[in-house]
Formats: structure tokens, sequence, C-alpha cells
């Protein structure tokens, strides 16, 4: 998950995250369920504008934005549902708040940071939690996919090899010995493990889990 777009699958956002602020004139529509999960309308233009803030991109709040987004809050949902039933302990929301202080020292001002903010059309608080669920999230793969993964060491040395080799194309020197090595390869090759694993249990809950589009066209 290391070097993905927040867009992808490792940086989600929780429908739950972003409940709508419901002034007596609107009304926020459900646009999906999944199982006892709901996705609503302005979740979904939620999700789009924190990660373009993220990404440092502008919201696309296009029809394509908007599947792809429901496509991920689905999947959240999805893991929410698993939380719930292994009764997983959430972090404290503070824990975020070094993710947010990283984040903010990225622009010259804090009048930068509100600015980009009111750009994207959230709030510091939205964004808060979004942090505070990419920390959940991989706090909750991890616990979830990581004690079931073993690396052989045959597959170790395979990968070594071919570090080796890119290593040797690039002038690298010294090149690090497989002992070196080792505890770096096993953690890269168990991230691997754990994306692997992940896609295919969210493939195998969405066909477990009654999904439900009220908004056709996110479908």
């Amino acid at each position: 998950m290391k070097g993905r777009r927040v867009q992808k699958s490792q940086f989600w956002l929780l429908s739950f995250l972003f409940p709508a602020v419901l002034f007596p004139e609107i009304i926020d529509r459900i646009a999906i369920t999944a199982g006892n999960q709901v996705i609503t309308e302005s979740q979904i233009d939620g999700e789009i504008r924190v990660t373009a803030f993220l990404n440092r991109d502008k919201p696309d709040l296009s029809a394509d934005a908007r599947k792809e987004a429901a496509a991920r809050l689905i999947e959240q949902a999805l893991i929410k549902r698993e939380m719930d039933l292994s009764h997983y302990p959430l972090p404290d929301l503070k824990d975020a708040d070094e993710s947010l202080k990283s984040i903010q020292t990225m622009y010259s001002s804090d009048a930068d940071f509100q600015n980009a903010l009111e750009d994207s059309g959230i709030t510091v608080d939205e964004l808060r939690r979004r942090l505070w669920w990419q920390l959940t999230l991989l706090r909750f793969i991890d616990y979830r996919f990581r004690p079931g993964i073993q690396i052989p060491y045959a597959d170790v040395q395979v990968y070594y090899r071919q570090q080796v080799t890119q290593w040797q194309r690039k002038g690298t020197q010294p090149i690090p010995t497989l002992q070196e090595s080792r505890e770096q390869i096993e953690e890269i090759l168990t991230q691997k493990r754990i994306d692997q694993a992940l896609e295919q249990w969210i493939k195998d809950t969405r066909n477990q889990v009654a999904i439900h589009y009220l908004d056709a066209a996110l479908q």
C-alpha cells in the first residue's frame, strides 16, 4: 500500500466518518446501502473533496469521479462491518494529530493551508477524520491479515537476487548482503501479501453482502 496515491484503496473514507450537517430545507439522499451501512450523496462528494485535497488536485465531481468515490466508500463500508463483527477497538481521534500537523507543514502559512481547505470545500475537522480513518485502516489491516502471512526464505532469496541485479545496473556500491537486506525484504514481501489478501477479502465479501444502488448513476 505504500507509495500509492490516496485515491487508491490505501487512502479510503468511511461513510460514517462524515455525517452530513442537515438544514430543514436540505435532505441528504441515501445513494447506496451495503448491508447495514448507508452511504449518502453528500458523503460521496465529501470523499471526492478530501481525496482531492490530499492529492493536491481540484475536486472532480463528474459522474465518473462519483462512481469511483462510491466504489471506495462501499469497500470502506465492508471494512467497517468487519470491524464491528470483530469488535476491533478504534483509536482515539487525537492519534491523527501528528499526520495533520505533517500536512500543515507542507504549506507556507496557516492562511495558505486554510485557503487550500476552502478551495477543496472541506473543513479541518473533515481532514482530521480522514487521516484518523487512514490510521485506523492501516492498523486494522495489519491486525486482520499479518498474522496469517509467512515469507519463505526461498522467496527472500529470489527477491534479493532481483535487487542485486538492479543495484548493479545503478552502480550501487557496496551492495548489501542478503543477511543485511533480509529484514527489509521480508517486510516488503509481507506488505505485498497483505495487499493481495485484502483485495481477495474485499472481492469475497462483496459477494456475500447485499449492495443496493438507490442512485443508479453510481453503478
